[in-house]
């Protein structure tokens, strides 16, 4: 089997992958690469997701790139408007050409002795292909593409109409005149409810528990009017730092203060209901941001409440029935079609099989670095975009971390640079993420740890890790340099137990 050699080589080609195809270009000149994608497009998460009423669930302003300014005048965009944006950046800046499109990456090996990786994929006709490079980018997301969450109801089989998987949108989905019911309080449903009602004869957003929500205009005034009036980047570049700011802050409230944060969300939900707002179905149990807030732009989920034309059910299931789902309160939510907005199923590193030299790796057992590399993982970068801000704020940050450690490692005629957790056990492992949604929690298990200080702290702070990262120098004596074929004894890659 023939293999080709890179210099560096980016799995995934969504926001993530282009974004660091772009960084490349323009802080690593004359740097060979290629991008491997598993589907037939580009776009990720945007190319993927097809059900009604796909959009973003943070503004583009900062789900935008740092170099490409989101000039459109909503700020809540809907999917296809990011699906092209991704497209038109590919295209112009040439990325096009790099991407190898319908290759699943399923093994990815380390060798000290050449100092690269070799990564062997797969094609939909399963022919397999080698290539090689010194560093590796892992833009692969977060999540299965495979398969989403599903847990098990009881008498599923005995439904006689259709169930749905949102992550799976049928394209010739009829809901027209239906009694649809949305199982789900989170992102995806609420995104749903409000699209499918506007043709279904009814919809009801079935939850086992209320959800945080925050309403905000899907347009922008302010960026729109400062684009009027300044070139688009300065105007971009201004809101960008502004929302960055009102986000950090409005998170930090609700930590400090989340009580009064409850209050003023509560307030928005009854003014867009017309002054009634049924608690329960409001009221979740945790505290704001101790999971994602879910965003409504323009009160479109609670206008189609207002209307009549949807409705929330807080219950939970007994059993699903041929023209239904039976509730344990004895209720009977009536259903020609049922979706299972019931959430993501994790995957760590693209589920990609690692070794080192020969030995597996698990993630589960190594430490961030920087939020984003690993102890004890040569010349690897990987992007876990934030849970209470964008995603591309994480992601452009990381690659040009990623390009200036690229650099530092030329310049000192290295050929790689390893995380190194302290000998002496100084660094103790925690959990990575403190927020409660289901789907951390079910994933503790395969998730790297946190440290318990910096580096290895993993941040939810975009100010700083952009000092982290951007700013701090990258030979901070954590990271240990090495030459091809050195004969050395492995370093720690698991800090001290919790």
């Amino acid at each position: 089997m023939s293999q080709q050699q890179f210099d560096v080589l980016i799995v995934g080609a969504g926001l993530s992958g282009i974004g660091m195809a772009v960084h490349l270009q323009r802080d690593c000149p004359g740097k060979t690469f290629a991008i491997l994608e598993q589907r037939d497009d580009l776009g990720g998460t945007w190319d993927l997701f097809q059900y009604p009423g796909i959009r973003s669930d943070s503004d583009m302003h900062t789900l935008g790139f740092d170099f490409e300014p989101w000039t459109e005048q909503k700020a809540i965009a809907d999917g296809p408007s990011i699906w092209n944006y991704i497209h038109r950046i590919a295209k112009e800046r040439d990325i096009e050409q790099h991407i190898r499109f319908g290759q699943k990456v399923s093994t990815a090996e380390w060798s000290s002795e050449s100092a690269l990786w070799t990564l062997e994929s797969v094609d939909g006709e399963g022919k397999r292909t080698r290539l090689s490079a010194r560093y590796l980018y892992l833009a692969s997301g977060y999540y299965d593409y495979d398969k989403g969450h599903e847990p098990h109801f009881e008498g599923r089989e005995e439904f006689g109409g259709q169930i749905v998987h949102p992550q799976f949108w049928p394209d010739d989905l009829d809901y027209l005149g239906k009694r649809v019911v949305v199982i789900g309080s989170g992102a995806t449903a609420v995104t749903l409810v409000p699209s499918i009602a506007k043709k279904a004869a009814h919809v009801t957003m079935l939850q086992r528990t209320p959800t945080w929500y925050a309403i905000r205009p899907s347009e922008d005034a302010i960026a729109n009017g400062l684009r009027k009036v300044l070139p688009d980047n300065t105007a971009y570049k201004l809101i960008r730092k502004r929302n960055v700011l009102l986000q950090r802050f409005f998170f930090n409230r609700a930590r400090s203060k989340p009580g009064k944060v409850g209050e003023f969300l509560h307030g928005k939900i009854r003014e867009a209901l017309g002054g009634q707002m049924d608690e329960k179905d409001f009221t979740p149990p945790y505290n704001p941001w101790e999971q994602r807030l879910c965003l409504v732009p323009d009160a479109d989920m609670f206008e189609a409440l207002k209307a009549g034309d949807a409705s929330i059910v807080t219950d939970h299931i007994d059993h699903f029935d041929e023209t239904g789902i039976q509730l344990k309160s004895g209720e009977h939510l009536d259903a020609d079609i049922i979706v299972t907005a019931t959430g993501l199923k994790l995957a760590v590193a693209g589920k990609i099989a690692f070794d080192i030299d020969g030995e597996p790796v698990n993630f589960a057992d190594r430490i961030y670095y920087k939020g984003s590399m690993f102890s004890g993982i040569p010349n690897l970068a990987a992007v876990f975009g934030y849970v209470n801000a964008s995603w591309t704020l994480k992601a452009d940050i990381v690659a040009r971390y990623f390009c200036r450690f690229i650099n530092t490692v030329e310049a000192r005629v290295g050929d790689y640079a390893v995380p190194t957790l302290p000998a002496n056990g100084s660094v103790e492992a925690e959990a990575a993420f403190d927020f409660s949604s289901g789907y951390f929690q079910r994933s503790m298990d395969i998730l790297p740890k946190s440290g318990s200080r910096q580096p290895w702290k993993l941040n939810q702070d975009y100010l700083l890790d952009r000092k982290i990262l951007l700013k701090d120098p990258i030979d901070d004596g954590e990271l240990v340099f090495h030459q091809a074929g050195q004969a050395e004894h492995a370093p720690p890659i698991m800090a001290a137990a919790e």
